[in-house]
């Protein structure tokens, strides 16, 4: 059996690769691994979804594997990736499991896991589990039969004990802002203006009426369109947008501007010093962040640290050094004083009352960071080993360097899913950051061509 586990969770297209069979085993293997080390009482699990129309049958595998392991469950119904991890911690469970396949298209899902405390699993417990599926589906296992099956119980109101704890984090209230949120037709659509409205701002809501299709259906985080034309007609303060499980925020200026993950963690990380809670005056990021930000904050004299490509990495790095914020370009910006995990909503909230306790816009304060232009090429190849390690590669890479110096950088990274390299280029100006990248993505096509 190949890697059940991507980098963030199973994730596949329900019904096709990511069967109610396969979630099932997934689910008795997670009751298995994740309360193995206490047999006093029946484990607990909470479960949430998405706003996917797969997402229900996939919640009806979820709850039949893990009550047929002996757990009992929590169902919350629709909810954030994020709430659920809050719900886990607040609930004392043992672990959660979150049905979606966060900015996906709708014909995808997915499967991630929470441990104890709302924490994502590290790399050894899910191998763990990928050889529990496995055994159990070899050998089969031992089913507890009558009072030893678990039960079900329905938490209706779950949303709102997570919109009172995002609200009750805001450092400065929202009033006299008036903003658009779009919410993907995702699991935000219900929480997200609520808590926004209760922060104080005056809410304008798009893409919040999901019927099961039209999660993420051009629209959300990655399709800011709507959002920037919605915040210009009604003449918005900013906008805020939303991936399908609402783990990501991404914002827009009231002139249309996207204000990326980047900027958003920048604004935050000097809102943090000033009130003296950013740890050890660092900020985490991940290698994908553009030079930009790690100048900005150069300037502010905040350290950047800089981790692989995930929001795993960067979780994992904050929990290991006791940091403060930390995040990645994409939006997923973890606050691990409120959350543990990537939390859109709360993003959203205290990046808006920065902008309510200084009086300034949010282009003006996203404007610390002047970001580099960017270029990424992703090179088919037959090997991604050999076509990010041949020497003639390294160096191009090495010259490139050299050439750009202090002013550009150049990052060099095997896809982790696709058989491509993906080489990425910042520079002073677009032309030459294309230069470059082209010049590497030769060399690299030709360190280990794809068979015609």
């Amino acid at each position: 059996m190949g890697r059940l586990f991507g980098t963030d969770g199973v994730r596949g297209r329900a019904n096709a690769d990511l069967t109610p069979e396969l979630t099932l085993a997934v689910a008795v293997a997670a009751a298995q691994t994740l309360a193995e080390q206490d047999r006093s009482h029946p484990p607990l699990a909470v479960v949430g979804r998405d706003t996917r129309a797969s997402g229900e049958m996939l919640e009806a595998a979820v709850v039949a594997g893990l009550t047929s392991a002996g757990a009992n469950v929590i169902r919350v119904g629709v909810l954030p990736t994020p709430g659920v991890a809050y719900l886990v911690g607040e609930a004392k469970a043992d672990f959660g499991v979150m049905l979606s396949a966060s900015h996906n298209p709708m014909p995808d899902n997915g499967i991630k896991l929470f441990a104890a405390g709302g924490h994502k699993l590290p790399d050894e417990v899910e191998m763990r589990i990928e050889a529990a599926v496995e055994a159990n589906g070899a050998a089969g296992w031992q089913r507890p039969t009558g009072a030893g099956v678990g039960r079900v119980h329905d938490l209706l109101d779950g949303a709102e004990h997570y919109v009172q704890h995002l609200v009750g984090t805001v450092p400065h209230r929202l009033d006299g802002l008036k903003i658009v949120v779009d919410c993907a037709n995702g699991a935000a659509a219900e929480v997200a203006p609520v808590a926004y409205q209760e922060a104080g701002a005056e809410v304008i809501s798009i893409h919040a009426e999901p019927d099961g299709l039209n999660i993420n259906d051009e629209c959300g985080s990655n399709h800011l369109d709507a959002l920037q034309a919605a915040v210009l007609e009604h003449g918005a303060d900013l906008g805020i947008a939303h991936d399908g499980d609402a783990d990501r925020c991404v914002a827009v200026a009231a002139d249309g501007t996207e204000v990326d993950g980047d900027q958003i963690m920048a604004i935050l990380a000097l809102a943090m010093r000033d009130a003296g809670t950013l740890t050890q005056d660092t900020l985490v990021a991940t290698v994908m962040s553009n030079l930009g930000l790690r100048l900005a904050m150069s300037a502010e004299g905040i350290r950047l640290i800089e981790t692989k490509v995930g929001d795993r990495y960067v979780l994992e790095e904050l929990r290991a050094s006791g940091y403060a914020l930390g995040g990645e370009q994409s939006g997923h910006v973890v606050l691990p004083a409120y959350a543990t995990t990537g939390d859109g909503i709360l993003t959203g909230l205290h990046l808006m009352s920065r902008v309510a306790a200084t009086g300034r816009s949010l282009a003006e304060l996203a404007a610390v960071v002047t970001k580099l232009p960017q270029v990424l090429i992703n090179v088919p190849v037959a090997d991604r080993t050999v076509g990010a390690g041949a020497p003639a590669v390294l160096g191009a890479v090495e010259r490139a360097e050299a050439e750009l110096g202090e002013t550009g950088r150049v990052l060099l990274r095997p896809s982790g899913t696709e058989p491509l390299v993906r080489v990425m280029v910042e520079a002073p100006t677009v032309r030459v950051a294309q230069d470059v990248a082209e010049r590497i993505a030769v060399e690299v096509r030709n360190a280990s061509p794809v068979p015609a």
